[in-house]
């Protein structure tokens, strides 16, 4: 049976809570990961409810906006380019040292911050 856009949006929320909690603890790529997480549950929700069909098993946070049909503000959906972008990097890490690095806790604090206003966002949009 599907998850109810509810369920989806409850486990988004639980997502970026993890995300604080992975950032918190020094864990940044997983933070970005779990952001990435957090954003593509609320849109697989909110796809669920416009759509009227179960979500698609992909990532791509901007496939998923496109299916809906809506387009956010630019700066919040830049910012879902970018978080889209960087999303295979700490799925399928190449290096972890790299990884490390890239993802400073400035570079995790940005996107943890832009994360929580793109899902503010999309809950709008429910």
């Amino acid at each position: 049976m599907a998850k109810e856009p509810e369920e989806w949006l409850r486990q988004a929320d639980y997502d970026i809570e993890t995300a604080e909690f992975m950032f918190n603890g020094g864990r940044y790529f997983y933070a970005v990961f779990m952001c990435h997480l957090s954003i593509e549950k609320a849109l697989k929700g909110l796809y669920q409810k416009r759509v009227q069909e179960t979500p698609p098993k992909i990532h791509n946070l901007i496939y998923l906006l496109n299916k809906i049909g809506i387009k956010p503000e630019e700066s919040i959906g830049k910012f879902i380019v970018k978080l889209n972008e960087v999303s295979v990097v700490t799925r399928y890490p190449e290096e972890l040292g790299k990884l490390q690095k890239d993802f400073t806790q400035m570079v995790a604090k940005d996107i943890l911050k832009s994360s929580k206003e793109a899902l503010e966002w999309i809950k709008k949009q429910y």
